[in-house]
């Protein structure tokens, strides 16, 4: 690795938009694979390789394959110990992992015991030392309609009075050709309501401008993706002004966008409009296993590609603690770690 690489290796950065499936490496898939040699799941099935792109329904489906792989508590615990600790070992300081709990009846994973897991998996690398704060968000997955957004979002509130802090929020996500939000607003403000916060997938695709609109007013606390808000991408001004107004960070993930085809190319990614208008936006992986990438990688492509300086881009990843979840005493021992690296990564 030369000298430019380990400038973004080395980087202090803050990831918010990580899916626990999809954040899952190829030495994580091998071991789970061979756990697992009945389902014939080939490598390729589980990644989206360097110059490869793919529709985002065929995206969709790579998770179905992981979904499978990943079906008991040992199978939860392992995947995600081995993702906070790669993360970690990405210069990650603070993590924020969003999953949808499942129930596998043949295994006996319920959804309580699957937030549960990953609780446990984030305590145990914090008793390891592992140098993170991890913190979860209950994921509402759009396609399972309103019943059930209601029912995950009870399963939220429950984990953040009894997780110790560390159950922060909600996310909304899935499919984003499915369902409409509007069936999801009651669930979302009662998240609100309870106290969690909102982190939610927002025109993804190009058709959601009256869904967006919707979710807009709750307002959210954080935006996923967004690709689609602005006037140039066929988004309108009225969505702009309420981002704007609201102060609404954004996650943006390029690689994922541009692999999943709905973003043409890294110049043309959305990350630019919002920066040039001085807007919170937070560079993020969405899923490093499915996309092959890591958070380094999403910085030094965000830098090379709009011609950002190093002082610009440890600026990107010191106001990312600005839009974390966790409390104010968290962004203050994370602005002071900042500091403290400082001096080592400019040396």
């Amino acid at each position: 690795m030369d000298r430019g690489d380990a400038f973004y290796r080395e980087l202090p950065k803050v990831e918010l938009h990580a899916h626990l499936n999809g954040s899952v490496s190829s030495d994580t898939i091998n071991k789970l694979i061979s756990r697992k040699p009945h389902l014939s799941v080939a490598h390729g099935m589980t990644a989206i390789g360097k110059g490869q792109r793919r529709t985002l329904d065929e995206c969709f489906e790579v998770f179905k394959v992981i979904h499978k792989l990943v079906d008991t508590e040992e199978d939860i615990l392992m995947v995600a110990t081995d993702v906070i600790k790669e993360f970690a070992a990405d210069g990650v300081k603070y993590l924020e992992l969003r999953s949808t709990p499942r129930e596998e009846k043949g295994t006996g994973l319920t959804k309580r015991s699957y937030v549960e897991t990953v609780i446990k998996a984030i305590q145990q690398c914090k008793n390891e030392g592992v140098d993170i704060d991890v913190r979860f968000l209950v994921a509402i997955d759009r396609r399972n309609g309103t019943e059930v957004a209601m029912e995950t979002v009870k399963l939220a509130e429950d984990f953040m009075l009894s997780s110790d802090g560390l159950v922060v929020g909600v996310d909304l996500s899935g499919d984003p050709t499915v369902g409409h939000g509007k069936y999801l607003l009651p669930s979302l403000q009662r998240a609100r309501n309870c106290g969690l916060k909102l982190s939610l997938h927002l025109s993804e695709v190009s058709s959601q401008l009256e869904e967006s609109e919707l979710l807009l007013d709750l307002p959210p606390d954080r935006i996923g993706h967004g690709t689609f808000l602005h006037p140039e991408a066929g988004g309108s001004q009225s969505l702009v002004d309420k981002v704007v107004k609201n102060n609404i960070p954004i996650e943006v993930c390029l690689t994922s966008n541009v692999k999943g085809q709905t973003t043409p190319c890294y110049s043309k990614h959305h990350f630019n409009y919002w920066y040039q208008l001085g807007h919170p936006v937070v560079i993020c992986t969405d899923d490093k296993g499915v996309f092959s990438t890591d958070l380094s990688q999403e910085y030094q492509l965000t830098a090379s590609t709009f011609g950002l300086s190093r002082e610009a881009v440890w600026n990107l990843s010191q106001q990312a603690i600005d839009c974390i979840f966790a409390p104010e005493d968290m962004k203050e021992q994370l602005r002071k770690k900042w500091n403290d690296l400082h001096p080592q990564v400019f040396k």
